[in-house]
């Protein structure tokens, strides 16, 4: 499982013009999985993205994390980030986990961000090209990985 983390003032999502979501100071999350991810990862990967500490204090260090700024979450599901260029310029998704098992696995991730830690998570829609924009606050990108 790969997230791409981004801190941002505010982040929305789109579908065919039509807005779907949107959050205001939180994170964007990019988040794609692969063969062998399960439950053991979507648990690890929530708790850590909860407990991320990548918003300023009054020390302007990155000490606070999302539910001490009252953040929210724009989740999206991203198969592209395990796009694989090693061999080509043109990006092999082979990697990326099936449509059906990585969209269990996407809903279960952000039942888990809201169930266990409280977290208002709102979503893309699973395998549509959505268009996202957002205000990246840094700008702040964290890439966590969990096999």
């Amino acid at each position: 499982m790969k997230v791409v983390v981004q801190r941002v003032k505010a982040a929305s999502v789109s579908v065919n013009n039509q807005l779907v979501s949107e959050i205001g100071l939180g994170f964007l999350l990019l988040v794609g999985f692969t063969e062998g991810d399960g439950l053991k990862q979507i648990e690890y990967m929530a708790r850590k993205i909860a407990r991320l500490r990548i918003f300023a204090d009054e020390n302007q260090q990155l000490n606070l994390d999302i539910k001490e700024v009252g953040g929210s979450i724009l989740s999206i599901s991203q198969f592209t980030v395990y796009g694989d260029t090693v061999k080509s310029n043109r990006p092999s998704f082979t990697k990326a986990l099936a449509y059906q098992q990585a969209e269990e696995l996407y809903l279960k991730f952000n039942e888990i961000l809201r169930k266990e830690y409280n977290l208002p998570v709102k979503e893309g829609l699973f395998g549509e090209e959505m268009e996202i924009s957002l205000i990246n606050h840094g700008p702040v990108t964290i890439i966590i990985e969990k096999d």
